[in-house]
């Protein structure tokens, strides 16, 4: 029998990749699509899976669309990957954060238990809860202390997964996961902001870069891997929490270093620090600890900073040729 997933969030970085690895393990895919979105489906069609998922017209804001959708879907595995995803947004939006980020979270949950209390349940946590850092590496043990709004949302989130998973016995997992990028990440995104201008410097069609705190420490990580784990904690026995980072941190400035030594620039040449940039409450540094991850799903990050640097730098020269 072909097994279902309903991935909400779908036309995003990680839903694109997600239902390209579900597709590829025979899965029926369907994807919540809230129609206040414009072109957002241009991540499935790189992926070439535009045409093999089914797309329903939903919105984690609205329980009777998520409950139509589950019951449509007939999804054994449900995946919540919607939100308000960028952090600087979230201090200028901060109720749409939260009700995206946050209550959307809830509403999943409650339309999981109302109408198909057996699904297993994937929520999208962040290493952004961890925010002001109470420990030099962060695991599931790590206490939480988010800097942003959509840190304070994704942790509401967090702890009604967890609720659920305790008081309705939901098979119900989240996945901390730590900074994942890939050519898929959004413009406005720091590593993504970085090659698509390295690209655009190389090619004459931009002069600088403007960045706030280049100093910024961050465990990245490969989209590709990061959905590897999503799939295997709903394959365990229960539900539970799971950190998924590389288990490295770098800087921003060291991530510049590397995007533009790929095309023979120096990023001191380009990068202008502009204080504009800066975020109302910063997170210095982000460091996660995989072990649980590594030892009870057998999931390591395989893709090293610099070949994900240069794969979204090399990604970038392309789209910037075509333009």
């Amino acid at each position: 029998m072909t097994q279902s997933a309903l991935v909400t969030g779908i036309s995003g970085q990680d839903g694109a990749y997600l239902a390209k690895l579900l597709l590829g393990k025979g899965y029926e895919v369907y994807g919540l699509l809230p129609r206040r979105a414009t072109d957002t489906l241009w991540r499935l069609r790189e992926l070439g899976v535009e045409r093999d998922v089914r797309l329903i017209d939903g919105d984690v804001t609205d329980l009777s669309s998520l409950i139509r959708a589950i019951e449509q879907s007939k999804a054994g595995e449900i995946y919540n990957l919607a939100a308000q995803s960028f952090v600087g947004t979230s201090w200028r939006q901060p109720l749409l954060t939260t009700q995206v980020s946050g209550v959307g979270a809830a509403n999943v949950l409650e339309a999981v238990r109302l109408v198909s209390p057996t699904s297993r349940f994937y929520q999208a946590s962040t290493s952004e809860m961890f925010g002001l850092v109470q420990a030099e590496r962060q695991d599931e043990s790590t206490p939480f202390y988010p800097r942003s709004p959509y840190g304070v949302a994704k942790l509401y989130a967090h702890w009604m997964t967890v609720n659920y998973r305790e008081s309705f016995g939901l098979h119900a997992s989240s996945g901390i996961l730590f900074n994942h990028e890939s050519p898929l990440r959004g413009i406005e995104f720091v590593t993504r902001k970085v090659t698509d201008a390295v690209a655009r410097i190389k090619t004459g069609r931009q002069k600088e870069l403007r960045l706030g705190n280049i100093d910024a420490q961050r465990d990245w990580g490969f989209a590709g891997d990061y959905v590897q784990a999503m799939w295997l904690m709903l394959q365990q026995a229960n539900g539970d929490d799971y950190v998924i980072a590389t288990g490295r941190t770098t800087t921003v400035r060291d991530m510049c270093s590397i995007a533009f030594s790929h095309v023979g620039l120096n990023y001191k040449d380009h990068v202008v620090l502009d204080p504009e940039l800066l975020r109302p409450a910063e997170v210095d540094v982000l460091l996660g600890n995989p072990d649980k991850a590594r030892q009870a799903l057998g999931w390591t990050a395989s893709t090293r900073l610099d070949q994900l640097i240069t794969m979204m730098v090399d990604a970038d020269m392309r789209r910037v040729d075509k333009a």
